[in-house]
C-alpha cells in the first residue's frame, strides 16, 4: 500500500510496487515511473480565470453522517498513531509522518492536507474546462490514497502551487523524490491532466534516477 510506503520512508525503507501488464480501460494500472511519465499529455497551461473557490473543499467526506470533513477523514486515515475522535469530529492526540520534510507531527492542527497536484496547477492543466461537480470531486478525492497528503503547514506553504520543475520535497534521500514524483504523475494520469514542457523535463529527470519506482493509478472517470 502507498501509505505503508510513506511510513516506510520514516524508517528509510523503500517499498517497490509490482509491474502489471496493461489492464482494461478504467482498471487500476501499475507501470514503471519512467513509462508513466511518457503517458502524460503535453499541453499549454493557462491560469486565466482561476479562483481557489472554483474547487469546493472540504466537503462532508466519504461518510457525511459521521460529522467529519474530507480534511478530518484524511487525517484519520493517514495517522501513524490514531487520534481520538471527539464530538463534531474534533481530533486529539495521534501522530503523523510528514514525508515532505521528514517530520513527526503530534497535533492535527499542525498539519495541512496538501493536494498532490495543487488546485491552481490542476486548473492550468485541464480542470478549467471541468464542471463544478468534477472540480469538487478532485478537491476531495479520497479514491486514490495519494491525491491528498497530510504534511506540515510549512512544507505545504513552501510547495504552494509549484510543479516539480520548481519544487520537490526537501527531505533527504532519493526515495522521497521518487515517491513524490510517482504520486504527482499518478494524480495527473488519474485525472487526465496535462503537463507543460518544463514540468515534463523535470519529471523525466527524476524518473531517470528511480528505476525501481512504479506508478499505480486508476482513472477517475
Amino acid at each position: 500500500m502507498i501509505k505503508s510506503a510513506l511510513r516506510g520512508l520514516a524508517a528509510a525503507a523503500l517499498i517497490v510496487l509490482p509491474y502489471a501488464a496493461a489492464p482494461p480501460a478504467h482498471a487500476a494500472q501499475s507501470v514503471p515511473l519512467a513509462a508513466a511519465v511518457e503517458r502524460l499529455a503535453v499541453g499549454t497551461e493557462s491560469r486565466e480565470g482561476y479562483q481557489r473557490t472554483s474547487f469546493k473543499h472540504w466537503n462532508a467526506g466519504q461518510n457525511p453522517s459521521d460529522g467529519c470533513s474530507t480534511r478530518a477523514e484524511v487525517l484519520i486515515s493517514e495517522a501513524v498513531d490514531a487520534p481520538q475522535i471527539g464530538p463534531a469530529c474534533r481530533l486529539t492526540g495521534g501522530r503523523w509522518w510528514s514525508y515532505y520534510d521528514a517530520t513527526w507531527v503530534t497535533s492535527a492542527s499542525g498539519l495541512d492536507i496538501d493536494h498532490m497536484v495543487p488546485l491552481a496547477e490542476a486548473w492550468d492543466s485541464g480542470a478549467s474546462a471541468w464542471p463544478a461537480a468534477r472540480r469538487e470531486a478532485y478537491a476531495n478525492d479520497q479514491g486514490a490514497e495519494t491525491s491528498l497528503v497530510a504534511v506540515t503547514g510549512s512544507s505545504n506553504r513552501s510547495k504552494s502551487d509549484k510543479d516539480p520543475a520548481d519544487w520537490l520535497p526537501p527531505a533527504p534521500g532519493a526515495a522521497v523524490r521518487c515517491t513524490y514524483t510517482a504520486q504527482w504523475v499518478g494524480t495527473k494520469l488519474r485525472w487526465d491532466l496535462t503537463v507543460d514542457d518544463g514540468e515534463l523535463a523535470a519529471l523525466r529527470d527524476v524518473a531517470g534516477g528511480c528505476p525501481l519506482e512504479s506508478v499505480t493509478y486508476e482513472p477517475a472517470g
